[in-house]
């Protein structure tokens, strides 16, 4: 089997700050790691590879420095990575970046064989859009699973994979036909410790990188900020709340004291509540 996992190289997000002035994100001193929810996607392919044989490639989309993220993946066992980067693609909304990452994994196919799996972490903690994953799917014509919190089976005969996915109410059992591209949720699994061996593979190892061209991206208008109908219009940080919290003490030793304390205390800072909820029938 081949297998292409899609991460991105994200700062920091215990350690971002926003400019005082600009409004925007400050990225210098903050160090970048690869997407957390992409963890679970890269863990899963390895497992997959594992038990199936075959190849994992990790492909990102970024500048440069991306490259390092790659590299890390390549120590946790992928067997290559492929970077994208060029100067078309800065500013790319999740509409410009599904495009680019499409035509690259296209590329991927026709030089490392076709991809019988897909798989993207459910969002990324920088843009929590939750869109790029679908968008490859759609651009590439594949069936897509998301939301998948366990790979149940994969039949690389018979081309079918089957998925437990969580859904509004439980867990829906689904299966369909390979190739298909999978969202991994978090929790599903647990990244493993890279091998020394796949360290110092990892440190030897050669980043693919093409630019737009390489990747066979004619139509330069569907990158970047030209091919991006969202634009980010400001970053801030939320306002600070001036009114500090209240801390209500214990009421009673059971359950019930401690519900009429609260309710008690809350008609009282809000008067007009109570007959509000006695009006709609929600209080007696």
């Amino acid at each position: 089997m081949h297998i292409v996992v899609c991460i991105k190289q994200v700062p920091d997000s215990a350690q971002i700050r926003v400019h005082p002035v600009t409004n925007t994100i400050m990225r210098q001193g903050v160090p970048t790691i690869i997407n957390p929810f992409d963890l679970f996607s890269l863990e899963e392919a390895l497992r997959m590879r594992d038990t199936h044989g075959g190849e994992v490639t990790v492909l990102t989309m970024g500048p440069p420095m991306a490259s390092e993220s790659l590299r890390k993946a390549l120590t946790f066992g992928a067997d290559r990575g492929v970077l994208l980067t060029d100067r078309f693609f800065a500013g790319s909304d999740t509409l410009a970046t599904s495009f680019a990452l499409s035509a690259a994994i296209e590329k991927i196919g026709k030089v490392y064989g076709k991809a019988d799996v897909i798989f993207a972490g459910k969002q990324t903690i920088d843009g929590d859009t939750a869109q790029v994953g679908p968008g490859i799917a759609k651009r590439l014509d594949l069936l897509q699973l998301t939301y998948v919190a366990k790979i149940a089976a994969v039949d690389p005969s018979g081309r079918e994979i089957t998925v437990e996915r969580r859904a509004e109410g439980g867990t829906q059992v689904l299966q369909t036909r390979l190739p298909c591209l999978v969202t991994m949720l978090e929790g599903s699994n647990e990244i493993r410790r890279g091998t020394l061996n796949d360290a110092l593979r990892a440190a030897r190892a050669e980043i693919v990188t093409w630019n737009a061209a390489d990747a066979g991206i004619e139509d330069l208008t569907k990158c970047g900020l030209r091919g991006s109908p969202t634009v980010v219009k400001r970053v801030f940080a939320p306002t600070a709340r001036q009114e500090k919290a209240t801390i209500i003490g214990e009421a009673g030793d059971n359950a019930r004291d401690l519900a009429d304390g609260l309710i008690t205390t809350l008609f009282a800072r809000k008067p007009a509540l109570e007959p509000a909820l006695v009006a709609s029938g929600c209080a007696a």
